[in-house]
């Protein structure tokens, strides 16, 4: 895509950059993208060029669902509701409503931005939500905390995630080294629905000992996430020669992981090039099957905290 005329905004609207030591980044005004994190001028996330439309979720903010929704219709409560299904070969709803939303910028610094929306109600999520993601650059890498409160004034269901793609430098994802500590993984259909869980141990997507991404396809969600002593789950990704390594960690407000090596991606270029990992409140789906969805009642809130350290 070329570059936007003079005086004309990119499509991702206006870019925050925040800066702490060698590391940098940037926080788009459309969706409260993480639309790119370097250190030292290499990248830690794969994201997307400023003259760009965000595709393939790259840094998205995913509420309130993440991943997917069958039907895009679903009850709570008694309100019934049906969004638009943007994807709709597999008759999905995908990713949440607030990824192409302008959020209005709430407080900034050198190293920190803060950006907040009001989702308002419409057919496919009928209650008030206002949500706040803060950015902050520090020794420890990029910290993200993340807010949802209810504005309405009956009970409202909600998901979070998140979907930054982290890259280690690779030129593509068979030679890079996962570890991940999980003890479930989902069973999907075709369309990418959850439909039971099978135990990770000695699966192919077993990782809780560091090995080599090597041909295995991923488009998986987690459960059952190894923590450590501090509370924190996390996920590494590595080089194959240990000179680069980044961890995504997150707390124990999201309690499942979406794992997915980019083979469908829509530039055929940067299929396998790096690979999303996704902190998810709930697991796909859960608007309709009621899984680990939070409930929040009239005024209540929400709160999440995740990062990415990279090394």
């Amino acid at each position: 895509m070329a570059a936007p005329s003079p005086g004309v905004l990119p499509p991702s609207g206006e870019q925050h950059v925040i800066e702490h030591g060698r590391a940098r980044a940037v926080i788009t005004e459309v969706g409260a993208t993480l639309r790119a994190y370097s250190v030292d001028g290499r990248a830690v996330v794969d994201g997307f060029a400023e003259p760009d439309i965000c595709r393939d979720g790259r840094g998205q903010v995913l509420c309130p669902w993440p991943n997917r929704l069958g039907d895009g219709r679903y009850e709570f409560a008694g309100r019934r509701a049906q969004a638009a299904l943007d994807e709709p070969a597999r008759r999905n709803a995908i990713h949440g409503l607030v990824r192409y939303q302008s959020w209005a910028l709430r407080g900034r610094a050198q190293n920190t931005v803060t950006l907040g929306c009001v989702l308002q109600p419409q057919p496919g999520y009928t209650w008030r939500l206002g949500m706040e993601v803060e950015y902050r650059l520090g020794k420890g890498g990029l910290t993200v905390r993340a807010e949802a409160t209810n504005l309405d004034g009956v009970p409202a269901p909600l998901g979070v995630g998140f979907h930054p793609y982290l890259t280690v430098g690779t030129p593509d994802l068979d030679t890079a080294r996962l570890h991940l500590r999980a003890e479930r993984q989902l069973r999907t259909d075709d369309r990418g629905l959850p439909v039971g869980e099978e135990p990770v141990a000695g699966s192919e997507v077993d990782f809780s000992v560091p090995r080599p991404i090597g041909p295995t396809r991923l488009d998986t969600a987690f459960g059952g996430i190894g923590r450590d002593a501090d509370g924190l789950a996390r996920v590494e990704l590595s080089h194959p020669d240990e000179d680069r390594r980044v961890t995504l960690w997150m707390d124990s407000a999201f309690r499942y992981l979406m794992l997915y090596s980019a083979d469908r991606v829509g530039d055929g270029d940067r299929r396998r090039r790096a690979l999303a990992v996704e902190p998810m409140t709930c697991p796909p789906d859960a608007l309709r099957s009621g899984t680990d969805l939070v409930t929040l009642g009239p005024g209540g809130g929400w709160r999440g905290t995740w990062g990415i350290s990279p090394s």
